[in-house]
C-alpha cells in the first residue's frame, strides 16, 4: 500500500474532497502510472452529480498521462519510466466483443471490489471508470494504457485518453465519413472540437457547427468548421441546409442534452447517419419519427469512445499532432492544481472551457 493524495467524492453534486488515501500494489497484469495531468471530462462531472448513478465513495478522473512507476509480471510491452497515456477503455481481449476488435465495448464486467483504493479506515473507495485518475498515481490494467514520446507534455498527452479519440474516432471510425460528405456538428465543447478536427483530417467537403454560444462557433472555426449556426435560431437545421445545399450525411450529437437530440434528424440528408456521442442523464428521452428515417434510407449509431482501438488509434493521433495537423495544445483552456478541482470543475460547467487540466509536480 501507497498513500496519495486522491479528490474523493462522498455525496453526489458535494464538492470533492482532497483526501489522502491508500492506493494497493499492482497485481500481475496491471501497472501503476504516477500521474503528471488529468482533464476533467463532462463524464466525470456527470457521475458525480449522480446523472448515472453508481456507488460512492469513489475517486472519479479517466483523461491522465504519466510515468509507468511499477508493472505486472504478465505484462508485456511496457516498462517502467515509460510516458503514458491513462484510459478507461479496459479490454478483456477475449469476449465477443473484444474479439470482433470492438475493445470499446469489452463485455467482461468490472469487479467493484477489486478497486485498487481505499481510504484511512479500509473502506474501498470506487475506481470511478476503472481509472480513479482524480489523484496522484493510478493502478490500472494493461489493457488501458498506451506508450507515447516522451517528450509530448502530459497535459496534452491526457486529451488522447477520452476527448479527442471519442470525437475523431466518432468521425473515422463510427460514422465512416467519406471524402467529399457534409458534416454537422452540434455542440462545439471538447469533444465536439474533436469530431469537427476528425471531419476535416477526413476530408468533409463542409463543416456545420452548431452551438448556443457565439463565441465557442468562433473557436470551432479555428479547429476547422467551415460553417456556423447558432443553435438559439427559431430552426437552425433549416440554416445548416441552406449552407450544404441539403441535408447534412453525418451529424454528430456532442453533448448530453436530450434536446439536442430530438431535432439531430432534422439536419440529415437521405441515407444520412445520425452518431450519438454525448450522453443524457439515464431517464432523459428523445423521440423521433421511425417511418420518415425509414423511408429516407437514414440511420442512428452509437459512439461510445469513437469505437478506438487504443494502441492503434492513439500513436496516430500522436504523430498527427507531430505533423501539425491535428490540435491539441490549443484544447487545454486551464491549468489547476489537484486543491483547485472544484474550481476547476465549476469552471467546466460554465460552458466556456474546452478541456482543463489538473497538472501534478
Amino acid at each position: 500500500m501507497s498513500k496519495i493524495k486522491a479528490a474523493v467524492c462522498h455525496q453526489f453534486t458535494a464538492p470533492l474532497q482532497i483526501e489522502t488515501v491508500e492506493l494497493r500494489s499492482h497485481l500481475l497484469n496491471e501497472i501503476e502510472v504516477k500521474l503528471g495531468a488529468v482533464a476533467i471530462c463532462h463524464s466525470d462531472i456527470a457521475f458525480a452529480e449522480g446523472l448515472w448513478g453508481g456507488v460512492l465513495p469513489a475517486v472519479y478522473g479517466h483523461e491522465a498521462a504519466g510515468v509507468v512507476a511499477k508493472v505486472g509480471a504478465s505484462v508485456n510491452g511496457i516498462s517502467i519510466g515509460d510516458h503514458v497515456v491513462v484510459t478507461l477503455i479496459r479490454a478483456c481481449g477475449h469476449c465477443v466483443s473484444c474479439a470482433a476488435g470492438q475493445p470499446t465495448s469489452c463485455e467482461t464486467p468490472q469487479d467493484a471490489s477489486a478497486s485498487p483504493l481505499k481510504d484511512q479506515r479500509g473502506q474501498i473507495l470506487q475506481q470511478g471508470m476503472a481509472c480513479g485518475a482524480f489523484a496522484e498515481k493510478v493502478v490500472v490494467n494493461a489493457s488501458q494504457v498506451v506508450q507515447i514520446p516522451a517528450e509530448l507534455p502530459f497535459e496534452v498527452g491526457c486529451l488522447l485518453a477520452c476527448g479527442v479519440i471519442t470525437g475523431v474516432g466518432a468521425v473515422v471510425h463510427s460514422a465512416q465519413l467519406r471524402a467529399g460528405q457534409d458534416v454537422v456538428v452540434i455542440g462545439t465543447g471538447g469533444v465536439g472540437l474533436n469530431a469537427i478536427q476528425g471531419a476535416r483530417i477526413a476530408g468533409a467537403r463542409r463543416i456545420v457547427a452548431v452551438d448556443q454560444i457565439q463565441q465557442k462557433l468562433q473557436i470551432a472555426q479555428e479547429f476547422g468548421a467551415t460553417d456556423v449556426v447558432l443553435a438559439t435560431d427559431p430552426e437552425p437545421w433549416q440554416l445548416a441546409r441552406q449552407v450544404l445545399g441539403r441535408g447534412a450525411d453525418a451529424v454528430f450529437v456532442t453533448v448530453g442534452a436530450a434536446a439536442a437530440y430530438e431535432t439531430a434528424p432534422q439536419y440529415l440528408a437521405p441515407t444520412g447517419k445520425l452518431v450519438m456521442v454525448g450522453m443524457p442523464r439515464s431517464d432523459d428521452l428523445s423521440s423521433y419519427d421511425p417511418g420518415t428515417m425509414a423511408s429516407l434510407n437514414q440511420g442512428m449509431v452509437g459512439s461510445k469512445m469513437g469505437n478506438v482501438v487504443i494502441q492503434r488509434d492513439i500513436p496516430w493521433m500522436v504523430d498527427l499532432y507531430q505533423q501539425g495537423r491535428l490540435k491539441l495544445d490549443e484544447l487545454v483552456s486551464g491549468r489547476w492544481q489537484l486543491e483547485q478541482i472544484n474550481e476547476a470543475i465549476a469552471d467546466t460547467k460554465s460552458g466556456n472551457a474546452r478541456r482543463n487540466v489538473i497538472v501534478f509536480d
